[in-house]
């Protein structure tokens, strides 16, 4: 049995269901009671405790891990779940971690990020370690204003990044839960192509058949609208990503590829299966 956390969201959702479309049980983990497939068990627990994981762990074999937003903030302890873990019997875990420990390592999330990372690679437990970049759909946080006014606003509207598909990402994590190759591994996930936030636009636009206008937002305005979610340091950390990548953060990762065999999807294969967001 595989244990899936954040299993309601843009990457937690597709790995479900490509494991179970392997033959795999799973047990999906949301802090909300959610509809899932059917033959997967739910399990309902808040990862900043870890230890209401505990029932979801029971009989696993393996662990994806992806910790949300507030996970990285000051007082969490997520290195005691791969404990939890290793105690329950898993062998296995991948972890969604960043492209960011690598290409910044000194913001204060990545720091967090880099510690667990190596709290892992020290549990004894095989692993591997998935560090993707901005997300495909990421886009989805512009689904009203399109739908009600058609814009899209957004910082920085001419500096782009190789975004990646979550659904790429899950196939990635699949791969690595079911296949022995890949223990050990640390893939960076992008996507096929420089991408703007204008481009991203003029894209959803084209699936649209409608114009869609880009309204640049300033940075201050950008991070109030991210603090919501998240903790005001990863906001801060991925608006200086997002804002002026270096050329480590602008490379097109080969790591999608040698997983998978194929290469990653771009950005308008996204909006096409998830135009109806949009509308």
């Amino acid at each position: 049995m595989i244990v899936v956390t954040g299993a309601t969201g843009n990457v937690g959702r597709p790995l479900t269901r490509a494991l179970t479309a392997a033959g795999e049980q799973v047990t999906a983990v949301s802090r909300h009671a959610t509809a899932v497939p059917d033959g997967v068990r739910h399990v309902a627990a808040d990862l900043a405790e870890p230890t209401g994981l505990t029932p979801a762990l029971d009989g696993a074999k393996a662990l994806f891990l992806l910790l949300s937003g507030d996970l990285h903030a000051p007082g969490a302890r997520p290195a005691e779940i791969i404990g939890l873990a290793a105690a329950s019997g898993v062998r296995r875990i991948v972890l969604l971690s960043s492209q960011g420990v690598a290409t910044r390592p000194l913001g204060p999330s990545r720091v967090a990020m880099r510690a667990l990372e190596d709290a892992l690679r020290e549990s004894g437990l095989d692993w591997a370690v998935l560090r993707p970049g901005g997300f495909a759909s990421n886009a989805l946080a512009w689904a009203e204003s399109v739908r009600t006014q058609g814009t899209v606003a957004a910082p920085f509207g001419d500096v782009g990044v190789p975004v990646i598909n979550p659904a790429d990402i899950a196939e990635v994590a699949a791969a690595c839960l079911l296949d022995d190759r890949h223990a050990g591994g640390v893939y960076e996930l992008t996507g096929p192509e420089v991408i703007t936030p204008r481009q991203q636009a003029e894209a959803i636009s084209a699936a649209l058949g409608s114009p869609v206008r880009f309204h640049e937002l300033t940075r201050d305005e950008a991070k109030a609208a991210m603090t919501q979610f998240v903790p005001a340091e990863l906001a801060d950390d991925t608006l200086d990503i997002i804002g002026a990548p270096n050329p480590a953060e602008l490379r097109i990762s080969p790591d999608v590829e040698r997983v998978l065999g194929r290469a990653p999807r771009p950005f308008n294969d996204w909006v096409a299966r998830n135009i109806a967001a949009f509308r």
